[in-house]
């Protein structure tokens, strides 16, 4: 997941960085840092984001030549 992934799964689940530290266990001001591109935090935390970003309702679509995205899940993805 990049920065850009990460704001733009905020933006569709519509939910701010406070609701994501509190979904995550992620201090909100790592989830600032990472989403600003100041700095890469650890894979597990990178890891506890997205986990819990999926588990609101997106999936992350990795580089396949028309670039990394998100997008909303199907229902029946399930986590």
């Amino acid at each position: 997941m990049t920065p850009s992934q990460c704001r733009a799964a905020r933006a569709l689940l519509s939910i701010s960085q406070d609701a994501l530290a509190a979904k995550s266990g992620v201090a909100k001001r790592t989830i600032a840092s990472f989403e600003k591109e100041d700095r890469k935090p650890y894979d597990r935390t990178i890891d506890a984001i997205r986990v819990a970003l999926e588990c609101a309702g997106v999936e992350f679509i990795a580089e396949n030549g028309g670039g990394a995205g998100v997008r909303f899940r199907k229902a029946n993805n399930g986590h």
